[in-house]
């Protein structure tokens, strides 16, 4: 395990972009996910939208091209592509409530085998004091994607038998990307897709602490 070589987090962005497909509209978490703009094909028009407002985000601004008024809901600097707008942010949530959100990609500090997913908690007394807009996002999103790292600081595996953490959404996610694998949240259980070089599904599963299988080809 010293030897492996794990996905950094622009190569995690770049592996979810790959997945997000010609005319979907799409919300990026705050955090890790908002890495994902950056990496979307220049060939492939998707509409990002985030939930304090602004559809048709574009890319991070360079330095020098910064507007401090267009922000994303993480308060960084975004731009705007041609035909994008912003709008009050009612409604933004009624677009999110309403299924109008093809993708949404979140982080995650656990998704459980059945696909529940805790991501804005941990208990620590210093945590934010509300979910947000995230749990609007989980259930609202025709899909939810999960990006994070696949083990905590210490070395747990984020996926688990169950979150022990206040869930955000019940049964929400649909794919989990980390820097060791791909895996899809299907109704019979959780399936490998892709691995990191070097890493066997073995490890996989030892270092994931729950039952996975390979996903057919």
């Amino acid at each position: 395990m010293q030897s492996l070589q794990k996905l950094t987090r622009d190569q995690m962005a770049a592996r979810v972009a790959r997945d997000i497909p010609e005319g979907a509209y799409v919300n990026l978490g705050i955090g890790l996910p908002t890495m994902v703009a950056n990496h979307l094909p220049a060939d492939r028009e998707i509409f990002l939208h985030s939930e304090n407002g602004v559809l048709g985000m574009g890319p991070a601004p360079a330095p020098d091209q910064v507007d401090e008024d267009l922000i994303n809901a993480g308060k960084q600097p975004v731009t705007l592509l041609a035909g994008g707008s912003y709008f009050h942010h009612a409604d933004s949530f009624a677009m999110m409530r309403g299924g109008h959100i093809d993708i949404c990609v979140l982080g995650a500090f656990q998704v459980a085998v059945n696909g529940d997913l805790a991501n804005w908690h941990t208990g620590a007394p210093d945590a934010i004091p509300a979910v947000g807009g995230a749990m609007d996002l989980a259930i609202g999103a025709k899909k939810t994607f999960v990006m994070m790292e696949h083990l905590t600081k210490s070395g747990e595996s984020k996926i688990v038998p169950a979150c022990t953490y206040p869930l955000t959404g019940v049964g929400c996610v649909s794919r989990i990307y980390t820097d060791l694998a791909v895996i899809d949240v299907d109704a019979d259980g959780l399936k490998v897709r892709e691995m990191v070089e070097g890493l066997s599904f073995d490890e996989l599963c030892r270092l994931s602490g729950v039952p996975l299988t390979l996903a057919a080809c």
